[in-house]
């Protein structure tokens, strides 16, 4: 026995679509490796200058939150044994690619019928719903977002130039109850987030003034 059994199992980041108005979940989109690195910026969303000179720490919502990361698609591996891996040797990571891809293309039976409704003289389109992403980062962190940058590098490619290896860039913008309503199933999974900074933060140890050099403030 080696002993790696009994090893904690690696938890893996990434996307599930579901239904915005029912929550079904349509998809489970797991990252081959979790990035190393994951950037967030949250802009605060004060009242600005139209806050009076008595008010000037007034919140009107929730930060805009976005997330950028880093994630790596590599069939080499899985290459080594072609008889178990199919799939990954006559189209290489296309499927991988295209599960990513397809979040920010409408469904192509909408655009269809879309097309056949202007073609019958419909006076007004809807744009095409989309499902609702949703980033998953530990169940600390399942945050409703919107794909607002998407890049591919692509690296390497086997005799028919399928890729083989890849490197996607991923910018997220979380959407909070200001962008979807409380009433919204995405909006019940953002103030569940929200509560859990709150709650994690309570768990944080508080410093003394001491610790920054002072005795007292006034």
């Amino acid at each position: 026995m080696t002993g790696l059994t009994n090893s904690p199992k690696l938890l893996k980041g990434g996307l599930i679509l579901i239904d915005p108005s029912s929550g079904t979940v349509q998809r489970v989109i797991a990252l081959q490796y979790n990035p190393d690195l994951l950037t967030r910026s949250l802009q605060p969303q004060s009242t600005g200058g139209s806050a009076a000179h008595s008010e000037p720490l007034r919140l009107k919502g929730p930060p805009v939150e976005t997330i950028k990361l880093d994630a790596e698609i590599d069939a080499t591996d899985q290459l080594e044994f072609p008889d178990q891996h199919r799939t990954v040797v006559e189209v290489g990571i296309h499927p991988q690619l295209a599960a990513l891809e397809t979040i920010v293309y409408p469904e192509s039976g909408a655009l269809i019928r879309n097309n056949q409704m202007a073609n019958a003289g419909t006076l007004e389109i809807i744009p095409v719903q989309a499902p609702l992403p949703l980033f998953v980062w530990s169940k600390e962190r399942v945050v409703p977002v919107r794909i607002t940058d998407f890049a591919i590098v692509e690296e390497a490619f086997d005799t028919q130039l399928n890729p083989i290896r890849a490197r996607i860039t991923l910018g997220m913008r979380v959407l909070n109850v200001n962008d979807l309503g409380f009433g919204d199933k995405g909006g019940h999974l953002y103030m569940v987030y929200h509560q859990s900074r709150e709650r994690l933060a309570a768990k944080a140890s508080s410093s003394t003034l001491a610790s920054l050099g002072l005795s007292s403030l006034f």
